[in-house]
């Protein structure tokens, strides 16, 4: 059984190499680069990855691309601020070797925010379904949070991935701020219209679920930023909602 990795990138040479090098066991690389301006495309071509330049046009969409321009029969789709433990790696062979009649796996993922491990906060274990057979499905369509769709049953991976998405505040803000662009032209799209219950009171139940709820007050002050800041980032979807809505109007 063969195995692809399948990466998006776009101007990603501060991680690239760490996740390269995490995946450099499995039998094909193939990266979907939507024109990364840095170094990241000579950091692919070191480890023989397959390269192909696509235009932006969502998450889901590239990461789709990428499912289909693979040859293997498996497919782990990982992201370029992501590292597959050895740990992780040992557990993938043996599961592919056991030729399982499972169409994919969940894999849970341990953040790094500011410097921190988080493992609280609504952030840990975070399950997401990386690994699957070709043949089983695909990524959909959705510009953000998309998710991979498979015929049959899934089980779950013991080992994480480590997930060095926020190396600063700075870093995050950028993140957040096309995240929530993203998300509000989906829920537009979708037929979503913001109202005063999204905006007033959403906001702080997310504080409260993140930092009560989810515990977030065991990781510290990192748990309380982040508790706070994705309070903000559903206000501020919203308000992006509401604002696209009083546009088309």
């Amino acid at each position: 059984m063969r195995i692809s990795a399948v990466i998006i990138t776009k101007n990603e040479a501060a991680n690239l190499r760490r996740c390269l090098e995490s995946v450099k066991w499995v039998d094909e690389i193939v990266i979907i680069d939507s024109q990364s301006t840095d170094n990241t495309l000579e950091i692919a071509k070191e480890y023989s990855a397959k390269i192909y330049s696509s235009s932006w046009r969502g998450f889901g969409p590239a990461k789709k691309e990428g499912v289909e321009r693979a040859s293997g029969d498996w497919i782990l789709s990982i992201d370029a601020d992501e590292e597959v433990t050895p740990e992780l790696t040992d557990e993938i062979g043996r599961v592919i070797r056991s030729n399982p009649v499972l169409g994919g796996y969940f894999i849970g993922r341990k953040t790094k925010f500011l410097g921190r491990w988080i493992l609280h906060s609504g952030w840990y274990p975070d399950f997401v379904l990386r690994l699957f057979q070709k043949q089983a499905g695909n990524f959909d369509e959705a510009v953000v949070h998309e998710k991979v769709h498979i015929s049959g049953e899934a089980g779950r991976l013991q080992h994480e991935l480590r997930h060095y998405s926020f190396p600063s505040l700075e870093h995050y803000l950028q993140k957040s701020n096309l995240y929530t662009s993203l998300g509000a032209q989906e829920a537009y799209r979708k037929g979503d219209r913001a109202n005063w219950f999204d905006i007033v009171i959403k906001p702080p139940v997310s504080f409260i679920k993140h930092y009560i709820l989810k515990q977030g007050f065991r990781d510290g002050l990192e748990g309380f930023i982040i508790s706070a800041l994705s309070a903000v980032a559903v206000l501020v979807k919203y308000a992006k909602l509401r604002e696209l809505g009083k546009k088309k109007v």
